[in-house]
């Protein structure tokens, strides 16, 4: 029983003490307010804004192509030339040539053109290959021009034999003659 009446007098939260404070506040008692506020418990966690009952929202996942359509944007721009049609579309030389900058990009916006003439990561551009030296040259076409590549084996080396011939020449070698 006096646990109970402990209980329901512990002041927990500012719901407890009703309009309380708020008169305090417009009748300017700042100590009343102040010993109101000390009386609360330290932990946040039991103010009534944090017990707020939790709102169930259910997840809906997005897909690119939903998203897409309810922004009411074009399809997404492909990465690179897939067929001789896309090939045509891609030419736009002549709408530039003609000055209709605008009609150009109205129509990529209408439908995208595709970004790049080619969608392999490999591929390196002949400027920048015959930029590079030509062992490196040599390895990219080893590794991706089919070439038939050589045997990475190690040579014979026999380091004794390697360290007799030095010694030989030190050895065998003229003195230097010291001038004063």
């Amino acid at each position: 029983m006096l646990k109970t009446s402990l209980d329901n007098s512990l002041l927990v939260e500012e719901l407890q003490l009703g309009e309380k404070l708020n008169q305090c506040i417009h009748s300017n008692r700042r100590s009343d307010f102040a010993l109101m506020l000390s009386m609360l418990t330290e932990d946040v966690r039991a103010h009534s804004q944090f017990a707020v009952p939790k709102t169930e929202v259910s997840e809906t996942k997005s897909t690119e192509a939903g998203l897409r359509k309810a922004l009411e944007l074009p399809d997404k721009a492909a990465l690179a030339v897939n067929s001789s049609e896309d090939l045509n579309e891609f030419s736009q030389a002549d709408l530039i040539h003609e000055g209709q900058l605008a009609s150009l990009h109205f129509d990529n916006y209408a439908k995208p053109k595709p970004l790049a003439f080619r969608d392999d990561s490999k591929h390196i551009a002949t400027e920048i290959m015959s930029n590079t030296s030509l062992y490196c040259q040599k390895q990219h076409k080893i590794q991706h021009g089919g070439v038939q590549k050589q045997s990475n084996s190690r040579l014979a080396f026999n380091a004794n034999e390697w360290l007799k011939a030095v010694q030989n020449t030190v050895v065998k070698a003229p003195l230097l003659a010291m001038h004063a």
